[in-house]
């Protein structure tokens, strides 16, 4: 009879606490924001000695090729050059990247970029002014086509970044930029008529070739396997897994709006190849 009262007893209060833990539980569950798609793509760019090993490897392989080339090179022959784009190829944005998860965004931010470019966030990429500066020095050029856009000022920053970053061949016959336009080729074209291009060195596959600019992932990478051959010959490529045209072929824009549908669209690529584990 005792031990019946007590449990009687104590139900109300064990209920009472399992009502009130589970409330807790969702309450937090329901203030923990969803986790930012940037972080690890971030934090491999930040912390990774990886990231930066395949930085120097990239300029490796520029200088091995050109090596080559001066090798061959004679007399009468068109003067070298290399063609290179800024952003995250010779000019890191980490820094960018890293103020993005500190605000809790996660699709690129045009006013913030803005603003950053304009305050000279931007700093070398690791091993880019040794090898551009060995490229220099060899009698060879350097001539950099961007596609940026801020205002006005858009050159004027451009130019002091490279500047800043001490970058050779940081003047206004080297540096071309596009602000309406990601197409490269119109500029790449009037060097190659002058100049035998070596390298040509980007982050994104648009920086080589304008044909890469679709917004359909298998297409893409249907249009990169016929180059195959050209990267780590004519085409260095570096890493970028933050942004780029890589995007467009998921979104259908390189610089898609922040949307539920976009978060779900970003799970959908990411889980595109996912293994399924049986029950």
């Amino acid at each position: 009879m005792k031990i019946k009262t007590t449990r009687t007893a104590v139900a109300p209060w064990l209920f009472s606490l399992l009502a009130m833990t589970c409330t807790s539980a969702f309450a937090e569950q329901a203030a923990t924001p969803p986790s930012n798609l940037l972080t690890a793509a971030v934090a491999w760019r930040q912390t990774a000695a990886e990231f930066e090993a395949l930085y120097y490897q990239g300029f490796n392989v520029a200088r091995m090729q050109l090596d080559r080339a001066l090798q061959a090179h004679k007399p009468g022959d068109r003067p070298l050059a290399i063609i290179s784009d800024i952003d995250d190829t010779v000019l890191s944005s980490n820094s960018y990247w890293g103020y993005m998860i500190n605000s809790g965004k996660e699709f690129f931010d045009d006013a913030a970029w803005d603003q950053w470019v304009a305050e000279n966030g931007p700093v070398a990429t690791p091993g880019a002014v040794d090898f551009l500066n060995y490229a220099q020095s060899k009698g060879v050029e350097v001539f950099y086509v961007t596609s940026r856009d801020q205002g006005e000022k858009t050159y004027e920053y451009a130019l002091a970044n490279l500047r800043h970053s001490k970058l050779p061949f940081a003047d206004e016959q080297h540096l071309t930029v596009y602000r309406d336009s990601s197409n490269k080729e119109p500029r790449q074209t009037e060097i190659a008529k002058d100049f035998d291009v070596v390298v040509m060195l980007g982050d994104n596959l648009n920086d080589f070739k304008r044909k890469y600019y679709v917004a359909d992932v298998k297409q893409r990478s249907s249009l990169m396997t016929e180059d195959k051959e050209q990267f780590g010959r004519k085409f260095i490529l570096f890493p970028n897994p933050t942004d780029g045209h890589w995007l467009k072929a998921i979104f259908g824009d390189s610089e898609p709006p922040a949307t539920p549908e976009n978060r779900a669209k970003f799970k959908t690529a990411a889980s595109s190849t996912a293994w399924q584990m049986k029950p």
